[in-house]
Order: structure tokens, then sequence, then C-alpha cells
């Protein structure tokens, strides 16, 4: 018997700018946004949740969060976001009101029910700066989070990522104290996955001892620089995003990352004709 999955799409780095406005003076974010969209929803099966992991808003200012929210109002499906370092705390509490932050002031962590999955979001910005930083009380909120339950996996989703990508001017400005929350995670084997952002490109490695990986963006990419041959610069490739896909198993189950492309592509072409022979 195939067991039903849980399905949770993670989009990052949306960088909305003000209505007409292009990222870098060329990117049209929230275009891409909208073919995102479409994307999410004819997905089928239907996706149980969406995470936005971070870099919502570009600037940050009042009137991108609230072009934001018209794109996302197209959503069909529910989604919970944490910020990144483009965003404003003030401004995406104000947003997005109705998500469940653990706390009314400070970093904007959550802890989230799909099925039988915990979902918690780390809230890795640090206000002004392009680096992230997971203070004393997230870290001690996600320990006692992830100590409260042992018998549900759990993934981790913040905007950081805790390990290097080899892409030079990216690495200096991931999460700093990753080693802090390595200590976490070994302590609690329910952990299945760390999802980051941040990086604009698709990207897989393990991190204390879990599956970690880096979702692309729905616009642009950073530039695959691994020489530190060129400037910080970007660009236009093929947009995606990504589905964890978590399948029910022994050992707190297994979780498997596809990269979809967004847009609309010719197919899906049978294999085999009506007389069960390939084509």
């Amino acid at each position: 018997m195939l067991l039903k999955p849980i399905l949770i799409a993670q989009i990052s780095d949306l960088h909305i700018k003000r209505p007409g406005e292009l990222a870098y003076g060329r990117v049209d974010t929230a275009r891409a946004l909208e073919r995102c969209v479409k994307t999410l929803n004819a997905f089928a099966p239907r996706l149980d949740l969406v995470v936005i992991s971070g870099d919502l808003a570009d600037t940050p200012n009042n009137e991108e969060y609230e072009h934001l929210k018209r794109l996302l109002g197209g959503l069909d499906l529910p989604f919970i976001s944490v910020p990144g370092n483009h965003d404003s705390r003030e401004l995406m509490r104000a947003a997005f009101p109705k998500q469940a932050y653990s706390e009314t002031t400070g970093a904007l962590n959550q802890a989230h029910r799909a099925g039988a999955l915990d979902i918690f979001l780390l809230d890795s910005s640090v206000p002004g700066k392009p680096y992230g930083e997971l203070d004393a009380k997230t870290l001690k909120w996600l320990d006692s989070n992830l100590a409260f339950s042992s018998d549900l996996p759990a993934l981790l989703f913040l905007h950081h990522p805790p390990f290097q990508t080899g892409i030079w001017h990216m690495d200096r400005q991931n999460l700093l104290n990753a080693d802090a929350l390595a200590d976490v995670i070994r302590r609690h084997a329910r952990v299945r996955l760390v999802a980051c952002g941040h990086v604009h490109r698709a990207t897989a490695t393990s991190f204390a001892g879990v599956t970690a990986t880096i979702c692309p963006a729905p616009n642009h990419a950073v530039d695959l620089d691994l020489g530190q041959l060129r400037e910080p610069s970007f660009k236009v490739e093929q947009p995606a995003f990504h589905l964890h896909a978590w399948v029910p198993g022994p050992v707190f189950g297994r979780v498997v990352t596809h990269t979809v492309p967004i847009g609309d592509f010719d197919g899906p072409h049978p294999f085999f004709g009506p007389d069960g022979k390939l084509l």
C-alpha cells in the first residue's frame, strides 16, 4: 500500500518591491511571484502547506508588504512565513497578524502542526544586518519544543544557511552561530530536515547529521561563483521552488525533496501506448 505523503512546498526570497519597481532595476519579482502562485495552486495532489523562508519584501517598507499581501491573496493554500535579512520584524508582524508567532515582540518564531509533522520556523534575522543569528531565547524555545514531543518528526525552516556553500560573498553572511543550532539538533533525533533560503540556489548537504537544503528562488539566482572570480552577481535562471515530501515510516519516516520548476511546460506525455507497449 502506497503511504500518503505530507507535501510541504517551500518558496523563498520573494524580494517584493513597490508596484512597478524592479529588483536591481532588472527583475520583476512581483510577476515572478504570480507565476509561482499559479504553479503552486495547480500542483496535484493538493499541497498541504507552503512555507516562505524569508526575504518576503526587499527594502522593506509598508508598500512592499501591502503589495506582497495582494500577490499572496491569489494563493489557494495555507502558508506560514519567517523573516529574512531584507525583512522588518515589525512590518511583517503587522502584515500577517494572524500567524502564530511564539512571542508578541522580538523574533518571529513559529511552531506549526501539519498532520503527523511538527514544523518549526526559526527567525535568524538580525535587524539591520545581512548575516543571520539565532538568539538565546530562540534556541531555548526550539530545544523546549523539540523536547515536548519525542514521537513526531520535525522539520526546521530558517532563512540563513548554517553551512557554507562555497559562494564566497554569501558564506560571509550565513548563520554565524551554526554550532549552537547544531548542539540543539543533536539532542533531538526527531529532526529530519533543516531547510533554508538566502542563497537563491537549490543546494543540498548535511548539517548536524541531518539533511540540509537551500531553496531556489522564483525570480533570480545568485551567481554560482565557486572561485571568487567575479563581484557579487545574479543570473536570471529557471525559477523553481522546493517540495518536501514526508513519507511515514519507521524512525520518523523520511523526507524527499524535489526541485520543482515554475511555469507551464509541454506534457505530461505517456511512456506507453494503449497496447501497454513502450512508445
